[in-house]
């Protein structure tokens, strides 16, 4: 029978649509609001540009396979070439290309990337980097009463020392990220081989 007034608001149903899509797409969603980590000072895009291996990551729907690498390059002022490469179940390699643009002059280390022509651009900010052996990239995106985390661990090389995977995610735990549901990646040389083919 008809309630009286029973009825959810539209904002209820909109955040519960979200956290049922998310919950179903392994994405890792968090109430409240994004926090604001500190980023890599004096960020220089240039030193930062080549090839970088992925370690660990929260999960994303947009990730399905392993021996992730993700290779920079410039193409104007301000704008960096993005080519993300993976190797499938079936040993197949799936890549997409993108740009990564700085927002604020005054902050280099948060930019935001872009695959898809008309879709947003996601965040995509340093947290931490050497250029020469790692990298902590952080992203957050806020639905109303929720948010939706993406953090990646990146390495020069295929491994990185477990001390910096550790002091890595201990930066990841100051800003609250549940250091708990990151995975690893296979970056085995022999099941990564077909993206050096």
């Amino acid at each position: 029978s008809p309630g009286g007034g029973e009825k959810m608001n539209s904002l209820q149903v909109v955040s519960l649509a979200l956290l049922l899509a998310a919950a179903a797409s392994a994405q890792v969603l968090k109430f409240g609001k994004c926090p604001q980590p500190a980023v890599q000072a004096n960020f220089d895009a240039a030193r930062y540009l080549g090839k970088w291996y992925e370690i660990e990551k929260l999960p994303t729907t947009f990730q399905k396979g392993q021996c992730s690498t993700a290779v920079y390059t410039l193409k104007s002022p301000g704008v960096v070439g993005v080519l993300n490469s993976e190797v499938l179940d079936d040993g197949t390699v799936n890549s997409i290309e993108g740009t990564a643009a700085v927002k604020d002059p005054a902050e280099p280390a948060k930019l935001e990337v872009s695959f898809f022509e008309n879709s947003p651009p996601g965040p995509y900010w340093v947290l931490s980097t050497d250029y020469k052996s790692h990298a902590l990239v952080y992203g957050c995106t806020d639905f109303i009463l929720f948010r939706m985390e993406f953090t990646w661990i990146m390495s020069r090389g295929p491994t990185l020392p477990e001390e910096t995977v550790q002091e890595l995610r201990s930066i990841l735990s100051s800003v609250g990220v549940d250091i708990n549901k990151l995975v690893p990646t296979n970056q085995d040389k022999a099941y990564c081989a077909p993206l050096n083919q």
